[in-house]
């Protein structure tokens, strides 16, 4: 994952923190649940990203391998 996409991630999990407590301070369900969606929102993305990496690096073993096999 590149840097600026972890970054992203990692800033939305944190803005969802801050409006959920926020939310929760002030009583504002509304506030809290969209907290609880950015932060989930950007565990997904930050899993999708790691998903890509990881299926990327097998793919360039593969690659190694079979290069090597010649």
């Amino acid at each position: 994952m590149s840097m600026f996409d972890k970054a992203k991630d990692k800033a939305e999990q944190v803005t969802g923190q801050g409006k959920e407590k926020v939310g929760r301070a002030t009583d504002n369900e509304e506030l809290e649940d969209a907290g609880k969606r950015d932060q989930l929102s950007g565990e997904a993305k930050e899993a999708g990203h790691d998903l890509r990496d990881k299926a990327a690096g097998a793919v360039h073993d593969a690659k190694e391998a079979f290069r090597g096999d010649k």
